[in-house]
Formats: C-alpha cells, sequence, structure tokens
C-alpha cells in the first residue's frame, strides 16, 4: 500500500446514528454496507452502535449482520454479565467505548468485562486526565480522545491535544479519536448540517495523525502544536512511499507502525466527507 493507504487503513468507524449526522439505524446501516463495496472500503473500520440498540440492530439488519464489525457505546452503570450474554448472540464485537474518566472506575469496569474485549475509555482533554489514563495503561485498556462537537467550545486547542497526545506517548497508551474529525487538514468548517448553524476551525485527521507520529518517533511538543495548528496544503508532500510535513517525513512503515501500535482509529459520523476532501486535494 502507499503510505495514504496505510494511514487510511481501517481508520473511519462510522457513527452515523450520532450528531452531526444522527440518520435512523437503518439508514446508517445501509450506508455502512454501501461503503464496504466502495472504491475507498478498505478505509472503513468499524460499525458504531449504544448497546441498548442491539436488538433494532438485529432486527434492521437481519440476514446481512454479519458484515458489520461493531463498536459498542456502553454507559458505566452497564450490566456486564448480561453484555457477555449478548457477545455470545452471534454478532461481530468488536470492541467497546465506555465514557468514564474515574480512575477507581475504570479499574472497576476493566475488570469486570469479558477476556479478550478490547475496551476504551473516553477522558477529558485535560492535565488532569494522567491519573484516569495511567489506570487505563494498567489494565490492559485503551483511551479515547473527543476532537469536537457541535459547538465551537467542544473543539479543544491545539495545545491542550498536543499535551494530551505527548501524555498518551509517554504511556505508550494506543487510542482513538472521535468527533469533528471529518476534514483531513484544520480549518474553518460549519459544525453541523445546518445550514445556519455555528461554524468553527476543526482539527484534521491527516494533521493528528502525523502529531501523533512526530511525538511517537521522539519529536517535541511545541512542534507537534505547530502541525496541529497547520491549514496550508502547500505545507504537505504526500508521496507514495512517505508523508511529508514541511521539514518532517514519515515512511509507509513508520505509519503503518502508528496504525497499528499507537494511533487506533476515528470514530466519525461521515464517511464520504473525508473521502471525498482527500480526493479535492489530489492525496488520493
Amino acid at each position: 500500500m502507499t503510505a495514504i493507504e496505510t494511514l487510511l487503513a481501517g481508520l473511519f468507524d462510522y457513527a452515523g446514528l450520532y450528531p452531526p449526522a444522527s440518520l435512523s439505524l437503518r439508514s446508517a446501516a445501509n450506508n455502512y454496507l454501501e461503503y464496504r463495496l466502495s472504491k475507498h472500503a478498505g478505509a472503513l473500520g468499524r460499525f458504531i452502535l449504544n448497546l441498548d440498540r442491539l436488538d433494532e440492530f438485529r432486527s434492521v439488519t437481519a440476514d446481512s449482520s454479519h458484515h458489520f464489525a461493531l463498536s459498542v457505546i456502553a454507559a458505566e452503570n452497564t450490566d456486564w454479565a448480561a453484555l457477555a450474554q449478548g457477545i455470545n448472540s452471534g454478532l461481530r464485537f468488536e470492541c467497546l467505548e465506555i465514557k468514564c474518566s474515574e480512575p477507581s472506575a475504570i479499574k472497576r469496569i476493566a475488570q469486570q468485562l469479558p477476556r479478550n474485549m478490547m475496551a476504551y475509555f473516553e477522558v477529558p482533554i485535560h492535565p488532569s486526565s494522567r491519573v484516569a489514563l495511567e489506570t487505563i495503561q494498567e489494565n490492559g485498556a485503551r483511551a479515547k480522545i473527543r476532537m469536537g462537537g457541535v459547538v465551537p467550545d467542544a473543539i479543544p486547542s491545539v495545545f491542550d491535544v498536543a499535551q494530551m497526545l505527548k501524555t498518551l506517548v509517554d504511556l505508550r497508551l494506543p487510542f482513538k479519536a472521535t468527533a469533528g474529525l471529518h476534514h483531513p487538514l484544520r480549518s474553518k468548517q460549519a459544525l453541523t448540517y445546518n445550514l445556519e448553524g455555528p461554524t468553527g476551525t476543526m482539527h484534521g485527521f491527516v494533521n493528528l495523525s502525523c502529531a501523533a507520529a512526530l511525538l511517537f518517533f521522539g519529536g517535541d511538543v511545541e512542534e507537534a502544536r505547530c502541525l496541529l495548528d497547520e491549514e496550508d496544503p502547500a505545507a504537505w508532500e504526500i508521496r507514495a512511499d512517505s508523508l511529508r510535513w514541511r521539514n518532517q517525513a514519515w515512511t509507509a512503515d513508520q505509519i503503518a507502525n502508528i496504525r497499528r501500535d499507537f494511533f487506533l482509529g476515528i470514530g466519525s459520523c461521515s464517511f464520504e466527507e473525508p473521502i471525498h476532501d482527500l480526493e479535492s486535494l489530489g492525496w488520493l
């Protein structure tokens, strides 16, 4: 694969059920099946849905349910024993996502999860999350960070994101990102699909990927901040064997390393937007 194909491999977990898309389950499921057959199907990851919608999911998908690799969002107070029964129902559960930043709760939940079930714990992008991240690492789980939302205040600063990435690197804690990463490069965008809705400067998923690589391979936080803040497409060079930003470059092998061991994926309510943007830039 080329460097950009390596970066994109299974990158986007499809979250069409969630804002700002907020699609019906039937529409989101149909989209996922369509994306699996598309030209860029290699970039498609899991289908995200809430645990309490599993029965509806079975009803909607029927005989096609085996085509869905699931990442299931569960509440902190979920009946984990009941979850274990659901996992044995034949659906392809691949991981859980749980919003929980209290270290004692993270430890308790991690110890109750079914064996071999990978869990992502969502914690705030804030220095106070360090202890929670250490607990996640100690319990063999993974972190989840939220990069945006439907209002400008939901978007973390480049400084805070750079510091969070550095902490994750220091702990060698794999993570996924979610929300506000529909576009390759940092740019001002509408935050919803309402023409009169709010706008904000959204983080770019290529910026985030390369900032993760920069820090993972020994770069400093200030340069990572500059990289996250980069909005100029001309600052990037997409080659078959590497991705380059100004005086930095990462080979396809390094990118594969990052995607396997550190930056594991993105939850996005759109699969088409990031692909179309990459095509418009001439990077795909």
